[in-house]
Parts: structure tokens; C-alpha cells; sequence
């Protein structure tokens, strides 16, 4: 019976459309649109039921820090942050940290670099053939010379023959240096500023130098301690 009332073809059911009086209103809802809608509005509304069920219940002598850190804007609650005051002991006392861990990746930096600055020259030194030739006097030392500029000679050859992967690493490792001693004079100079800030920031009279008293090649700021008598 059912392959019977599938085998006859049935009437195609279409949703209606807006009529032509309600196109300013736009499309017309369907059912599923108005699924979705009424799950949103269902939704919304018992979040409504659950706060006003917290409010209703709420202890009057309650207290919390968001009562003083927040304030309604608007109807919207937002959180005041306000920054934490230091003392100048402690500003002092963190830039000297600062200074330290930096200095600290300053030589580690160096240290690097020297590491790969050997490893480097080892590498680009040619393999030298250590014989030692005994000659009985000056004639047969002439006699030898030869052999020695063509030990050599075959030396310096097998050098500049290396391999091309053993070249392209080696390439690799020059431009890694290069990047290794500009991060370290990076470094230092960050840790020559920090220092200067730290003396600005001691005790002592200071004043900042004027760009006509100090040398036109100067690009950091330049101060001057005022001179004060020790007791």
C-alpha cells in the first residue's frame, strides 16, 4: 500500500509568500524562523527569572571589593583598574633587576658568539700536511724547499674544494653571526640606557643637557650632576 501511495504523484505544498500590500514589511516570517525566535525569547526570559530570583534573595549586609572597584555606566557595570603606586625604593629596585637580566643575556650573547666565531675559523682554515723533513745541511734544505711549497700548495687546495653542503651550512652559519653580534650590540646598548635611567633616577641635583652643549654625534640624552659639597 505505501509503494502504491508513493508511486502517485501527490500535490507540491509551497509556504505562502508576503502579499503584495505587505512588501514594506519584508519577507514573511516562516515557521521555523519563528521557532528560533521563540527559543531566543524563552531563553532570555528565564535568564530575566533567575536574576531577579538572586536579587529577590540577596543579603543586604553582604560586602565585595567589585562594590568599591566598579561602577555602573550606563546601566553596564565596568571595573575601575586602577594602576599600582610604587615607591621609588621599588622602581629603583626593579630597574636594577631589569639591568641585571639583561647584562646577564648580553653575555650569554657573547659568549655565543665567540663560540661560533671559532667554530667558524676552523673551518675556514685550509687542512694543513705537518711533515717534518730532516735535512744534514744547507744544500739538501734547498733541495727540499720544493717539497714543501708543493705539500702546501695541495693544502690550500683541498681547502677551498669543500663540499657544497658543507658550504651551504657554512653560509648559514655567517648569517647567523652576524644576527648574534647585532642582538648583542642590541643588548648592550640597552643596558647602557637602563643604567643611565637608574642614575637619573638616583638622588642629586641633574639638568639635561641642551642639544648646543653637547657633540652634534650625540644621540642619547646627556645630563649634568650639579656639583654639591660632602660633609
Amino acid at each position: 500500500m505505501s509503494s502504491l501511495r508513493n508511486a502517485v504523484r501527490r500535490r507540491e505544498h509551497k509556504e505562502r509568500s508576503q502579499p503584495s500590500d505587505r512588501q514594506k514589511y519584508g519577507l514573511l516570517e516562516k515557521h521555523k524562523d519563528y521557532v528560533l525566535r521563540a527559543q531566543d525569547f524563552h531563553r532570555k526570559e528565564d535568564a530575566i527569572k533567575k536574576l531577579k530570583e538572586k536579587a529577590a534573595t540577596r543579603n543586604p549586609d553582604e560586602f565585595y571589593f567589585k562594590m568599591i572597584n566598579t561602577k555602573t555606566v550606563g546601566g553596564v557595570h565596568r571595573q575601575q583598574t586602577a594602576a599600582k603606586q610604587y615607591t621609588h625604593e621599588e622602581l629603583l629596585l626593579m630597574k636594577t633587576q631589569d639591568i641585571a637580566y639583561v647584562l646577564s643575556k648580553a653575555q650569554s650573547e657573547q659568549k655565543k658568539v665567540e663560540r661560533l666565531q671559532a667554530a667558524l675559523h676552523s673551518l675556514d682554515q685550509p687542512p694543513i700536511n705537518k711533515h717534518t723533513y730532516f735535512a744534514e745541511d744547507g744544500k739538501a734544505a734547498k733541495e727540499m724547499m720544493p717539497l714543501l711549497m708543493s705539500d702546501q700548495s695541495q693544502g690550500q687546495a683541498v681547502g677551498n674544494k669543500l663540499p657544497k653542503r658543507i658550504k651551504k651550512l657554512r653560509d648559514g652559519a655567517y648569517r647567523e653571526l652576524e644576527e648574534r653580534k647585532e642582538r648583542a650590540a642590541k643588548l648592550r646598548s640597552m643596558v647602557l640606557t637602563m643604567s643611565m635611567q637608574k642614575e637619573v633616577m638616583g638622588k642629586g641635583r641633574k639638568r639635561k643637557l641642551n642639544g648646543d652643549e653637547v657633540s652634534p654625534t650625540t644621540e642619547a640624552p646627556v645630563f649634568k650632576w650639579h656639583k654639591e659639597r660632602k660633609r
